[in-house]
């Protein structure tokens, strides 16, 4: 055998035949590692849309290795002899292999990082760790960003992004004269619903996706989810012509209906586009240049396309840096003490709230909900229910496909349960069941009433409103963005208080909020 000077590890969220563990490669001299292994999605129960999406882009992938002419040494899920998990793949592979050298992309996840470099040490092999191109912002550069300030607000790093990146400016100034369309982008749909609203860009699986999706039901059938409806991009190709799709027929409305909601469709105008940019199979830079091209040539409001793409040069930065800079630590934040389960029906949609059951349901069937569902309709009702953090971040990262624990944890961690303590978000976003009914017509529909906090009929998320504000009085006190709703809460009297605590405890205990058979 001859000596293989680099083995070059590519894993299941860095397909991209540009990355830089790519740069200086000879086919000669070098090699791919990539393997299929059953603890990336049993260290949390991850979903069947979330394992077949990575499988299936994993194994296109290879092919466009091949077809590049890289050497590659690929281990596939229900190969004979495969190890179960990447350290221990890894070290088998190096013995058989003899490497003089590791080389990756940095990881996406703390624990996959500890795990590789574990498996370089043990056996004395260099490991080259180089950066991710697939982001603005460097690891380095963030941290730079953070020094010296008392809170990382998003707003403030995005603007220093939108002028070093020149996107959406004119001179020093920004395009249209703020930074910031907010106001502009928080409409709900009418009584007639979503106009003219296009199909979901889908793509029919061909026969490896099929292959896979064959796999995955076979062995993780107790799983959650489904694979019946399965038609994410898992090519580069095929992420291109989502992305063409997605700024020609849906991102003029994107913005004006980014927060609305509407029952049984969960498409609207969003984009689908997170978990092809977070599998590499997009490159952030070409999703925004998309988006502001279609702004300079008209064909989308300015509202809109700085709604989109705050989300990529902001947000997604920013929740980058927030993850690389908090961890290990981060993982374990607990602010507000919550220690309870989550409830079991989250696995399944069984829930007779309609707003719930609908998001619920449509993640386990797509493995997708939008930014508004995951924020103010799951997260919320775990937020206020006083869900433990680590369990909530185990069921997020388990069931949608587009996540991976860098973007995937302070999302849900900090801006969704508040468990930081504030070093996201300026305070928790709380809300009852009256901002569920002004952005969709799902309370029409649900036999519980948002308007009413205590009694039979009262919105389970109107009684944890309360309850948290009450459970959290003193310390929310201290926050000045919470001040009203603190005083709102001090006008509550015993008895209220007494019927909402009764109604809490009836929620938490599975009392209320359950479907029945």
């Amino acid at each position: 055998m001859a000596e293989l000077r680099t083995l070059v590890i590519v894993l299941g969220d860095q397909l991209d035949l540009d990355a830089a563990a790519f740069d200086g490669f000879d086919a000669g001299l070098d090699a791919v590692w990539m393997a299929e292994v059953a603890e990336e999605s049993t260290h949390v129960e991850s979903s069947k849309p979330r394992t077949a999406l990575f499988l299936a882009a994993m194994r296109h992938f290879a092919l466009a290795l091949q077809a590049a002419g890289r050497p590659l040494h690929y281990i596939r899920l229900d190969a004979p002899g495969n190890r179960g998990s990447l350290a221990a793949q890894l070290r088998a592979d190096i013995v058989r292999l003899q490497p003089a050298r590791l080389v990756m992309t940095a990881p996406g996840d703390w624990r996959v990082l500890q795990a590789i470099q574990a498996v370089a040490e043990s056996n004395g092999l260099p490991l080259d760790i180089r950066e991710d191109r697939h982001f603005f912002v460097t690891v380095r550069e963030f941290a730079a960003h953070a020094k010296g300030r008392k809170s990382l607000r998003m707003e403030y790093f995005y603007r220093e992004q939108r002028k070093r990146h020149r996107v959406l400016m004119q001179g020093d100034e920004p395009t249209g004269g703020q930074w910031n369309f907010d106001a502009d982008n928080r409409e709900a749909f009418g009584a007639a619903g979503p106009l003219a609203l296009p199909l979901r860009t889908a793509f029919a699986p061909d026969a490896i996706t099929r292959e896979v999706i064959s796999l995955v039901d076979t062995r993780f059938a107790r799983h959650p989810g489904r694979l019946d409806g399965f038609a994410w991009p898992v090519t580069r190709t095929q992420a291109l012509q989502a992305l063409q799709a997605f700024i020609q027929e849906r991102l003029p409305r994107f913005g004006r209906y980014q927060d609305a909601m509407w029952p049984g469709d969960p498409w609207l105008y969003h984009s689908h586009l997170s978990a092809a940019v977070n599998l590499k199979l997009l490159n952030p830079r070409e999703v925004v240049a998309a988006a502001e091209g279609a702004y300079r040539d008209g064909q989308a409001p300015l509202a809109s396309v700085e709604g989109f793409i705050r989300q990529i040069l902001g947000w997604r930065e920013y929740v980058r840096g927030i993850y690389w800079t908090q961890m290990p630590g981060y993982l374990e934040r607990n602010a507000l003490d919550a220690q309870a389960d989550l409830p079991a029906w989250y696995w399944t949609g069984a829930t007779d709230m309609a707003c719930l059951r609908d998001a619920l349901v449509q993640t386990l069937t797509h493995g997708y909900a939008n930014h508004i569902q995951r924020l103010m309709v799951t997260g919320l009702f775990a937020l206020m229910l006083g869900v433990q953090p680590k369990q909530v971040h185990a069921w997020y990262l388990a069931v949608y496909v587009d996540a991976i624990e860098w973007v995937e944890l302070p999302n849900t961690l900090g801006m969704s349960q508040y468990a930081d303590g504030g070093v996201m978000g300026s305070k928790p976003y709380i809300a009852t069941g009256k901002y569920i009914q002004r952005m969709s017509p799902h309370c029409k529909g649900c036999r519980y009433d948002p308007a009413q906090r205590s009694g039979d009929s009262a919105c389970p998320f109107t009684t944890l409103y309360w309850d948290f504000l009450m459970r959290h009085e003193a310390a929310l006190a201290r926050n000045p963005r919470m001040a009203l709703q603190v005083k709102n809460v001090a006008r509550v009297s015993d008895a209220q208080r007494q019927a909402v605590n009764e109604r809490a405890a009836a929620i938490r205990c599975g009392e209320v909020g359950v479907a029945h058979a």
